[in-house]
């Protein structure tokens, strides 16, 4: 399969983000109304329902060896599940400030890990847009402080405030563990094209979700679930599972793993433009000006230099 042009490959690592930052923004909504492990479970299984077809093995397509069998789980471990639970339980009990500053962190982990474990030469201009898109969305984040609550709801509308740190512990597992998902991923893309990767890492997502989906099924109120919840429930699943891997996976394919990860800057601030155009927040100058940088670290990111093709490649 061929790799798409750079130009193409940064448009879907950016869609890729951006839907992953929007449905983060709605996930507090579904944790409230549903259970987390059988949210993940629901998601996992609506996922592959959608992604039948895409199972089937390309008739070009070396057989799995044994290393490319540890990469497909350990992505769908880290990546899928391990995110997912520590994404959802850490939304809902920290504020969204706290949500906000830790996934800044993401592209310098991104960019860290690329560089110790992919072995890649990451450019000082990458860095320097590592660094915007920290600077840009700890800014932003911070400047919510005046206008949100430190503590969150749980499931049954209790106070979770006192559990924030906690949370705040789990939102920095879900930044080691979306860092490890874009390294892994980039591994992947060398041998496997980026649907076979999604629906193969989306199966191992929808077993490990299983036994814990099914126990907590077992006593689930699923009359209580209104319509709207359930049509939210299947977007979320059908952006986590389907549309944001296969994003993700397709712009890999031809972009360094360091230098994708400075995409992920738009996870959060997507999930601030959902609150100011769907929940109704306002937006201020000085978030305004963090958005401004944030989007400035992609500007750095993606324009051609003519180092860019030593950029990305094995060290020696």
């Amino acid at each position: 399969m061929p790799h798409p042009s750079r130009p193409l490959a940064y448009i879907c690592l950016a869609l890729s983000m951006a839907l992953v930052g929007s449905y983060v923004a709605l996930s507090k909504p579904l944790a409230v109304a549903i259970p987390v492990f059988l949210l993940a479970w629901l998601r996992f299984g609506i996922g592959g329902i959608a992604m039948l077809g895409w199972l089937r093995k390309p008739a070009d397509e070396p057989p799995l060896d044994a290393q490319t069998k540890r990469l497909l789980f350990l992505e769908s471990f880290l990546g899928n599940f391990l995110f997912t639970m520590c994404m959802l339980y850490g939304v809902s009990l920290t504020s969204a400030v706290s949500a906000g500053v830790t996934m800044a962190a993401i592209p310098a982990a991104v960019a860290v890990m690329s560089w110790a474990f992919l072995r890649e030469r990451v450019a000082p201009r990458t860095w320097a847009a590592v660094a915007l898109a920290v600077l840009g969305i700890a800014l932003l984040s911070l400047s919510k402080t005046e206008h949100s609550a430190h503590g969150g709801i749980g499931q049954n509308g209790e106070n979770t405030s006192n559990l924030a740190w906690l949370g705040q512990l789990l939102l920095i597992g879900a930044v080691l563990c979306e860092a490890a998902y874009s390294v892994i991923g980039k591994k992947l893309t060398g041998s496997l094209g980026p649907k076979r990767i999604t629906s193969l890492i989306n199966v191992w997502g929808f077993a490990l979700a299983t036994p814990l989906g099914i126990y907590t099924a077992w006593t689930f109120d699923f009359a209580a679930v209104g319509a709207g919840t359930w049509v939210l429930l299947v977007f979320y699943a059908l952006a986590a599972s389907v549309w944001t891997v296969w994003l993700w996976m397709t712009g890999l394919k031809s972009i360094p793993a360091a230098q994708g990860g400075v995409f992920t800057v738009m996870l959060p601030v997507s999930a601030a433009l959902v609150g100011v155009w769907v929940l109704g927040e306002h937006l201020t100058a000085i978030q305004a000006v963090a958005l401004g940088i944030a989007l400035a670290s992609v500007l750095l990111a993606t324009l051609p230099s003519r180092a860019a093709a030593r950029v990305g490649s094995p060290q020696q």
